[in-house]
């Protein structure tokens, strides 16, 4: 079981809404839309999916990782790793 699986109805909609943005950013350049306009949507759809990723992160980390710790062994201390990993990746883009 993932640390999101009590989630996966919320994060699959957030993420078919992300959908709907992005394919209005095409229908807005397909259309010559004002570059401004594309952008401030550009940025609102990097918002929505950095929104989810820190909630996978949070889920991964109450879940995934909190169960290697207590359950100790070199899982442990990968699970940790992988985490501070992604949190690098999050921080970066």
């Amino acid at each position: 079981m993932h640390g999101y699986s009590g989630d996966k109805q919320a994060y699959l909609t957030r993420l078919r809404r992300i959908e709907g943005q992005i394919r209005g950013l095409q229908r807005m350049v397909e259309e010559d839309s004002y570059c401004i306009d594309v952008l401030t949507q550009v940025s609102a759809a990097t918002r929505a999916l950095q929104a989810v990723a820190l909630g996978l992160l949070e889920d991964h980390i109450g879940h995934c990782v909190t169960d290697a710790i207590n359950n100790g062994g070199p899982e442990a201390e990968a699970k940790v790793k992988e985490a501070s990993a992604a949190i690098a990746r999050l921080v970066r883009s």
